[in-house]
């Protein structure tokens, strides 16, 4: 096993990449979809069964392991690997997003943020040297600058003033990282949707120097189109040879037209918060297990997959649990859309490596047009 953090980029198509980032605790393939551990699990899951869903990492959330169990904590009993069973590799986030959707919570200054928790209303600091802190004390593989993310639409003064503070919290926040073999400090790129902002933070960041580089800002109110928009060209603006992490999205169709647009990691929450919801993301797009057509369906969600819930249960079933209110539904739902989201994300690895992505994606858009299979 590596002891150092290396990217390998193996193939291209078009923009598309896929390659593989080695780390200590193991290979991460890419375009990799991370499942998100918000407070050291990924709801409804145990973590042998998010590994077989074919996830090589996880991210954790340093806003919510700061305030419950605390890093401290963690740190003593063996690190956020050891404290929650899964020992490959983990992405933390810095806890800047979270701390930044506080508002009426929160007082901002250069040297950080204080705030009051959402839990118990005590008062604490987070600043670029406290995250870097705690992402030690948590000991994640991949840890991520402390940024400020301002919610969308916001005038152009107020993005440029957000991601200058940023680049001055990400010199801050390599500082802080220090030299720590095996393990990677990523920064993050911001500026909203403004193309000479995105250039002036990508520059930045590349004077820095940092092991990857993810772009920030986006899902957060702009839209898909302003988005692509800006994926169009952001991407390019950063290191052949670094890894490309899109934070925070998102839906199928989003993440594949991010791969196609150059992005090699992403991850969202909405495949385990849509199972718990009674929502599953199948080839043909979204079933809502909820409605009453589908009390009577012998069918598995999806005749193709070969996850748990699809090999063992039918529709009919899954909607009895949901409706009863049962445990077991969040747990199959949620096992299903991560499957789901792993099988599209090797699908694309296949097809970069081939060089037929074009097709791979019209073959996406088709069978998602046919919508829902129609029931007996």
């Amino acid at each position: 096993m590596p002891q150092t953090f290396a990217f390998t980029l193996n193939a291209t198509d078009g923009a598309a990449r896929t390659g593989v980032i080695s780390t200590p605790r193991g290979e991460i393939r890419t375009p990799a979809f991370m499942p998100v551990g918000t407070a050291a699990t990924v709801k409804a899951m145990m973590p042998e069964s998010v590994r077989a869903t074919g996830a090589d990492i996880l991210l954790g959330n340093t806003y919510h392991l700061m305030l419950r169990p605390t890093a401290e904590r963690i740190a003593r009993l063996g690190g956020l690997h050891k404290f929650m069973n899964w020992e490959r590799p983990i992405l933390t986030d810095s806890g800047g997003f979270q701390v930044m959707s506080l508002a009426a919570l929160r007082k901002m200054t250069e040297e950080g943020v204080t705030f009051s928790s959402h839990i118990d209303g005590s008062k604490h600091f987070l600043s670029p040297e406290r995250s870097m802190e705690i992402q030690r004390l948590l000991g994640s593989d991949i840890v991520m600058a402390f940024d400020e993310c301002p919610a969308l639409p916001a005038t152009d003064e107020r993005v440029a003033e957000a991601m200058r503070l940023s680049m001055r919290w990400a010199e801050r926040s390599r500082d802080a990282f220090g030299d720590r073999p095996g393990h990677a400090l990523f920064g993050i790129v911001q500026g909203g949707v403004t193309r000479e902002l995105r250039e002036e933070s990508a520059e930045a960041l590349k004077a820095i120097g940092f092991d990857g580089y993810a772009l920030g800002g986006l899902a957060v109110g702009e839209g898909q189109e302003a988005m692509f928009g800006v994926l169009d060209y952001a991407p390019g603006m950063l290191p052949e040879d670094k890894p490309r992490y899109l934070m925070g999205v998102g839906k199928p169709d989003d993440i594949v037209g991010a791969v196609e647009r150059g992005i090699d990691m992403m991850d969202c929450v909405l495949p385990s918060r849509s199972g718990r919801t009674g929502q599953a993301w199948t080839r043909r797009g979204q079933v809502n297990i909820k409605n009453a057509r589908h009390m009577d369906d012998p069918r598995p969600l999806d005749e193709a997959c070969t996850c748990p819930a699809c090999r063992n249960y039918s529709r009919a079933y899954l909607h009895h649990v949901f409706k009863a209110q049962e445990m077991i539904s969040g747990m199959l739902l949620t096992w299903h859309n991560l499957h789901y989201f792993q099988e599209l994300m090797q699908g694309m690895r296949e097809a970069i490596a081939a060089g037929r992505l074009s097709a791979f994606v019209a073959e996406f858009h088709a069978q998602r047009a046919q919508g829902d299979i129609e029931p007996l």
